[in-house]
């Protein structure tokens, strides 16, 4: 999971990170209504050219999409059938920049900066005497997650293309399943071992 973060001092590293999920948040909403096929494929080549300015290493993690691949096409065909060609375009190029514009923040920004960027929204809990931090930790481990499990999803199908297992990949959810209890019980060891999450003092 710590192998998502780019490791180098780029530009959006450099920015707060509840900057960049606020832009995040702005541009969901914005997006949703969006149905010109001219903006979207614009907003979708700037993400790709935010990519391209961080670098080989961001670059590479565009084959994260891969997996989805699959799912897109469906949505596609099933958008088209009901209400059209168009608008099935629209959703994939909405759910594709959206998708790349949150995997750019989990790779630019750490994890202690993402949880202090969390952290006031729960701030009415503490009230009911909840420990703020371990929920703010655990939404943002959800966050950082979610690429992780991507790339290991992309794994299975390589290496079941590379079997000829053929189209019944429903057939990887439980090698799945059990890939991510293990990656879950991984990062439970190593939190455990370093003392998991301390209280800030008041």
């Amino acid at each position: 999971m710590i192998s998502l973060y780019l490791g180098q001092q780029s530009w959006l590293h450099r920015q707060p990170a509840g900057f960049k999920l606020l832009i995040l948040a702005a541009i969901s909403i914005a997006l949703y209504p969006v149905i010109n096929l001219w903006l979207l494929a614009t907003m979708m080549i700037g993400t790709l050219l935010l990519y391209w300015s961080l670098g080989r290493q961001a670059l590479r993690q565009l084959k994260l999409l891969r997996p989805l691949l699959p799912l897109f096409a469906l949505m596609f065909l099933l958008q088209w059938w009901s209400v059209g060609w168009q608008e099935g375009l629209s959703l994939i190029l909405r759910m594709s920049t959206l998708i790349l514009l949150a995997n750019l923040i989990t790779m630019t920004t750490r994890m202690e900066a993402m949880m202090d960027a969390v952290m006031p929204l729960f701030a009415p809990l503490r009230w009911l005497g909840v420990d703020t931090r371990r929920i703010a930790f655990a939404v943002t481990l959800l966050i950082r997650f979610i690429p992780v499990l991507m790339a290991v999803l992309d794994s299975l199908l390589e290496a079941w293309r590379a079997r000829g297992g053929g189209k019944q990949v429903w057939r990887l959810a439980i090698p799945m399943t059990i890939q991510a209890i293990r990656l879950s019980d991984t990062v439970s060891e190593a939190l455990a071992a370093r003392g998991g999450i301390s209280r800030k003092a008041p």
